[in-house]
């Protein structure tokens, strides 16, 4: 959700901030603000609505904010409309304290009416005001009268929910207090300089040196360094995680392309490449898979009778995808959960049961409350995210990161095929515990993976004609995507994608399911994307998928089919073909995913939508 950052240091605060945000707007474009510390005991606050660019217009005319401190915000909405007034940075009635916020107070409406009660006039509907007001009457009166620091955490004690929150005072324009609980929060360490922001983009211009927090932590920033507190002040026991960024800041650039998206598809076999490396080492027995964490044994990795994956979005689409890979390896029985419903239906759970949580963050709200479900039913967590230090690898047993870099696009695509990658990592490690696959055999499916990204760079040579079929469809009202066994998958995640980017209505289905049902869609004209499986690997189900196709054309359909190269049986059926390499089952999704990103990505740019920042969604969901 919201991107945040704040700065402390000797550069002009203003441009890092506004930089930082322009980096973080991916993160939610709803509105945007900065407040900067001339220093002298003032705080000069900006905020407008709507994206970056409305707040840099504003910014211009206004004339430049003076100071080597600062906040800044850009939002996503949760509490109030997308308005001026609703925009942070917030104030108290003094305009003494600022604070900028993610996430979402829970406890805000008797917090709110016991302000109002004792005659304090809110100017906002947001739920973030009551925090800055809190703390300037915890600063004016009480036991933390004129402390700073101890106003900030007296309020971090009252509060409920999921919430990053950054403070300056005016009269402090040389400290700035944070906290987290649940939402991220990372601090940018720097020579005579500090950070702190939503994630890493918003200063890895300045510094590659790090330090993740952990659950319920404050800091407090100045120039020369940091403090990492519990929200009762307490060093003691507090464990911050530092680390060091492992790309820069070109990865965050869009490297002359129009959209990030565009560049993050370019990316993706270097994306998977880079997640493969250093998961197959080579020993006695001719060689094994290993994680990046493992706080599993082979001993426990063989005591697992079942296996439940919990995900949102793109992430759950990859999970499908694992049940395949990892039934099929292992013969051990895989659930798929949307990570928003897990909890909440009680699932049955006990120490021989392994979830493994998919998050491109690692700071997804609803997949880090089923992690921590999973464990209060004594569970084992693996971990599959691309973000180092994230909280729900932290609270994990078991960690495999995807090395993507950045993904600034909010639409996943090269974290979604790394998922899918060391999804089938997690399935090798599983099979080569169990003795379900000989050595022998782990190490030639992990070749085959290691295949993938040469296959990749060639089914992006196809793009020219997928652009050329998706700006002759870009006015159609629906499309449909059909697939059958991993097939279907990728279908849920093309419809996802043109949804999206170019807000058409698009449908994913099973094609066993058209007579139970979606045929009835069908009608002249009609565009329906068929994912087809290889006729040597799974002939069966190709031949099967052949008469779906030939009962949506005889219907009116226009049939855009992706098959593998040199299935001639499916030419006559095909409206348009595009061809992928002929690759093993389970391997497929790697290639045939590639030509819908393109064709979602070229629908919605003909329709002239920024592809990056689709309306209405931020790239991590930090609130339930």
């Amino acid at each position: 959700m919201c991107g945040i950052v704040g700065y402390v240091g000797y550069r002009d605060a203003l441009d890092v901030v506004v930089d930082a945000l322009r980096r973080m707007e991916y993160r939610g474009y709803d509105s945007a603000g900065v407040a900067i510390l001339d220093g002298n005991g003032s705080i000069a606050v900006e905020r407008k609505a709507g994206r970056l660019a409305n707040l840099e217009a504003e910014l211009a005319e206004t004339g430049h904010f003076a100071g080597a401190a600062g906040t800044g915000h850009t939002r996503w909405a949760t509490h109030g409309a997308p308005t001026d007034r609703n925009a942070h940075p917030h104030r108290d009635p003094s305009g003494k304290f600022a604070v900028v916020h993610n996430g979402i107070i829970e406890n805000f409406a008797p917090l709110r009416r016991e302000l109002e009660d004792a005659g304090i006039e809110l100017l906002s509907d947001t739920d973030t005001e009551v925090a800055v007001h809190l703390v300037a009457r915890a600063y004016a009166e009480g036991p933390t009268a004129g402390d700073f620091t101890g106003s900030v955490l007296s309020v971090l004690q009252r509060l409920e929910g999921a919430f990053t929150l950054v403070f300056t005072h005016a009269d402090h324009p040389g400290t700035i207090v944070a906290a987290r609980q649940s939402t991220p929060l990372v601090v940018g360490v720097g020579d005579g300089e500090m950070f702190v922001a939503s994630d890493v983009t918003a200063f890895i211009e300045y510094t590659r040196e790090a330090v993740e927090l952990g659950q319920n932590q404050a800091v407090v920033i100045t120039a020369d360094g940091y403090t990492v507190t519990d929200f009762f002040g307490n060093t003691a026991g507090v464990v911050s995680r530092p680390f060091t960024i492992d790309w820069d800041l070109a990865a965050a650039e869009k490297g002359g392309h129009d959209y990030f998206m565009l560049k993050e598809i370019e990316e993706q076999p270097t994306a998977i490449a880079d997640t493969l490396i250093g998961h197959f080492v080579v020993d006695e027995q001719g060689g094994r898979i290993v994680l990046d964490e493992q706080r599993l044994t082979d001993q426990e990795l063989r005591e697992f009778d079942k296996v439940f994956v919990v995900a949102c979005g793109s992430s759950y689409h990859a999970g499908l995808l694992a049940k395949y890979a990892i039934e099929h390896w292992t013969r051990v029985p895989v659930e798929v959960e949307l990570a928003s419903e897990f909890r909440y239906r009680d699932p049955v759970l006990d120490r021989s049961t392994l979830v493994v949580a998919i998050s491109q963050s690692g700071e997804t709200a609803d997949t880090l409350e089923a992690v921590r479900h999973a464990k209060e039913q004594k569970a084992r967590v693996l971990a599959i995210c691309n973000t180092n230090g994230a909280q729900i690898p932290r609270e994990a047993d078991a960690v495999i990161y995807t090395r993507t870099g950045p993904e600034i696009g909010v639409a996943s695509t090269k974290a979604f095929l790394a998922q899918i990658a060391a999804n089938y990592l997690v399935g090798l490690a599983l099979a080569q515990a169990r003795g379900t696959k000989y050595p022998d055999e782990v190490a030639r499916e992990f070749a085959e993976l290691e295949s993938m990204p040469a296959l990749i760079s060639r089914v992006l040579e196809s793009a020219p004609k997928v652009r050329a079929i998706a700006r002759e469809l870009a006015h159609v009202p629906t499309v449909l995507f059909l697939g059958r066994h991993v097939g279907y998958p990728v279908a849920l995640e093309g419809a996802l994608k043109l949804k999206e980017l170019a807000y058409l209505h698009a449908e994913g289905f099973a094609a066993g399911e058209l007579k139970h049902g979606p045929i009835a869609l069908i009608e002249d004209g009609l565009p329906v994307i068929v994912v087809m499986p290889s006729p040597k690997g799974r002939a069966v189900l190709h031949s099967k998928l052949l008469s779906n196709i030939r009962e949506i054309q005889a219907r009116g359909a226009r049939t855009i089919v992706i098959a593998e190269e040199g299935d001639d049986t499916v030419r006559p059926f095909a409206d348009d073909l595009i061809e992928i390499p002929a690759v093993p089952t389970l391997y497929q999704p790697l290639l045939s995913t590639v030509p819908l990103q393109i064709f979602a990505a070229e629908i919605a740019q003909t329709l002239g939508y920024d592809v990056d920042k689709p309306r209405n969604l931020a790239k991590s969901v930090t609130v339930e």
